[in-house]
């Protein structure tokens, strides 16, 4: 009598190759439905064709063996959906990676990149209201968005006097954890929350204008900063970022312009 589908007919129904099945059933993910105890063939049946599928698109999405197996084990759909959703949040902050890989990418082989605009200028001292935090590099935008949401929150338009800026110290960048401080200029800072009123000192800046989304403001940095070794003297200070036009101003990432402001100490008035 007929045990069911071979491996061969299985993997053929499944367009799973009979490795990839017999790898899944020594993590336990799909065991045969017999093992035929004299030859050692496995046999499948057709109501384990739909689990099958189920395992290879999770698995195409690049979902570790374990996950999947947690996933098939729960029968709460609830808990399998966050198991997936977690999974896809993931995959869209690699590809978020990888773009903005992409984008720096090709602004560093252009041939001939644009003459980059530099203008030194004196940045008085100002009263603000400011979130500061120590910050991992890899936590830095939602931190940031949670701390702009807050100050957002805490300060109308009408009591706005500039554009929103933050302060990142160099060992965000050296360590991959450092001091950032973000902050709006408004008529009457005043403390609330996680808002404190913070007097910041004035500088001089080294400063271009970055144009459009901040996946390639990685350039910017390289090119300001090279900019600075040749006509100025860098000095110790967090780097300064003006945001012009941002989210907040426009959900068009091509009109969004950010400022950044490298500390240095003039070595000439040219």
């Amino acid at each position: 009598m007929r045990q069911g589908l071979t491996i061969g007919e299985f993997a053929t129904l499944t367009h799973l190759s009979v490795r990839t099945l017999r790898r899944y059933h020594e993590a336990g993910l799909l065991e045969p439905a017999t093992v035929d105890p004299a030859t050692g063939y496995r046999y499948y049946t057709a109501a384990q064709i739909p689990p099958a599928q189920v395992i290879h698109r999770l698995r195409e999405l690049d979902l570790p063996l374990a996950e999947v197996k947690s996933i098939l084990a729960t029968d709460n759909p609830r808990r399998r959906a966050d198991l997936i959703a977690g999974h896809l949040r993931r995959l869209e902050a690699e590809l978020d990676r990888t773009r903005a890989a992409v984008v720096s990418l090709r602004q560093l082989l252009r041939p001939e990149p644009d003459e980059l605009d530099v203008r030194l200028r004196s940045v008085p001292g100002r009263t603000v209201a400011a979130v500061s935090g120590q910050v991992a590099a890899d936590e830095l935008l939602a931190w940031y968005d949670g701390a702009m949401a807050e100050l957002d929150a805490a300060f109308a338009p009408g009591e706005r006097t500039g554009p929103p800026g933050g302060h990142y110290a160099n060992e965000l960048f050296t360590d991959g954890a450092g001091g950032v401080t973000v902050f709006r200029p408004v008529r009457e800072p005043r403390p609330a929350g996680r808002i404190e009123v913070v007097d910041l000192p004035a500088v001089e800046l080294a400063t271009t204008v970055h144009h459009g989304p901040h996946d390639d403001i990685d350039v910017t940095y390289g090119r300001l900063g090279a900019w600075v070794v040749e006509h100025a003297l860098a000095v110790q200070g967090p780097i300064h970022e003006t945001y012009t036009v941002g989210p907040r101003d426009t959900p068009v990432p091509d009109r969004w312009r950010t400022e950044i402001g490298w500390p240095v100490f003039r070595l000439s008035s040219s």
